[in-house]
């Protein structure tokens, strides 16, 4: 094992260049643009190596990760949330427009003239709501608020939505066919108005891999990068694709469990309802990971095996990637067993 301070986040190289090809692949075979999600990794590395592999831009949460990734060198950034753009966003948004392409979520009329008024000319998308019921507007409203933007001097592109609801079991399927059918809706509805949709944008991580071609035009997840605990158990990946892990040490056999010094301050507090529990052990997936503090990880081992000695390193797999990516400064990078890199994790906390 690794000789590395714990807890670490650690990057296996050659798993995640894997994982780059093929979603790549994935997308060419559906005949999609590919603009992978940022908030996973938080990486100026990570972000040249999914352009470096084809991806066309990159999708980002906030105004202050686009600042990140451009300064890195991304040229064509979209910013996939209902952004209320004040002054100060504004000077911030107009400045990233020199220096890349940039577009913008919406989904009301009062947002969309914010933007505009202080964005003028700003490349935006309408975003509808699939089926998370989180934002967005109905798919059939999305016309009208395309025009509404376009009135108020948008450069209103197409619309894009999040199929979050597929982050459950055995849903996957039917939230892509869901998806499908509300971006084929809400494209026809901004026909309707006279805007031809240049861009319709969906895609999640577990819903990937039922998307079909038609109505889309690009493909937006995120997680694919790295794997987590989460996809593993929705089955959207394998457990050889988790490029991603923290190393955990064993410091303590109390109450014949083994407790692992990677609390939720190195991975995360974040699971579902549904999950085994708030991460997974790579090399043991027979054990269960019970509950996290701080800086404990408590984990019922399985009664037919051994536990681990103290002081032994265990890999943890956290249950969702992207939470605890922004809990570290860098990510170490590691190849064939050895040592090769260091990340930066270049937009933790550009939460703004």
């Amino acid at each position: 094992m690794l000789e590395l301070p714990t807890p670490s986040l650690v990057v296996d190289r050659d798993v995640l260049a894997a994982n780059l090809a093929a979603m790549a692949q994935r997308a060419r075979d559906l005949g999609l643009a590919l603009r992978p999600h940022a908030k996973t990794h938080k990486s100026v590395d990570v972000a040249r190596l999914q352009l470096a592999a084809g991806a066309v831009g990159l999708t980002v949460a906030t105004v202050g990760e686009a600042e990140v990734f451009v300064e890195g060198g991304c040229k064509d950034v979209f910013v996939a949330y209902p952004l209320w753009v004040d002054p100060a966003k504004g000077a911030r948004l107009r400045a990233l427009r020199e220096r890349a392409a940039v577009s913008v979520g919406i989904d009301s009329v009062e947002g969309a003239r914010t933007l505009a008024a202080q964005v003028p000319g700003c490349a935006a998308l309408v975003e509808v709501d699939s089926g998370h019921r989180r934002s967005g507007v109905a798919p059939a409203e999305a016309g009208a608020l395309a025009d509404a933007g376009r009135h108020a001097g948008l450069d209103v592109r197409g619309v894009f939505t999040f199929p979050g609801h597929s982050y459950a079991p055995g849903v996957a399927a039917d939230v892509a066919a869901q998806e499908h059918d509300a971006l084929t809706e809400a494209a026809e509805s901004l026909a309707a108005h006279g805007i031809e949709p240049q861009v319709v944008s969906g895609g999640s991580t577990p819903s990937i891999g039922h998307m079909s071609p038609g109505a889309l035009t690009e493909m937006r997840p995120g997680v694919y990068v790295f794997g987590d605990a989460q996809q593993w158990e929705l089955g959207s990946c394998e457990p050889e694709s988790i490029a991603l892990t923290c190393l955990a040490t064993v410091v303590s056999h109390a109450g014949g469990r083994v407790v692992l010094d990677s609390g939720s301050k190195a991975v995360a507090a974040d699971r579902a309802p549904w999950a085994s529990g708030p991460g997974r052990l790579l090399d043991h997936p027979d054990a269960t990971v019970a509950f996290l503090s701080e800086h404990h990880a408590v984990v019922d081992w399985p009664g037919h095996t051994p536990l681990p000695p103290l002081g032994s390193v265990e890999r943890v797999v956290p249950f969702h990637v992207c939470n605890a990516v922004n809990l570290a400064d860098e990510l170490v990078v590691v190849s064939q067993g050895r040592v090769v890199d260091r990340w930066p994790v270049s937009a933790r906390g550009a939460n703004r």
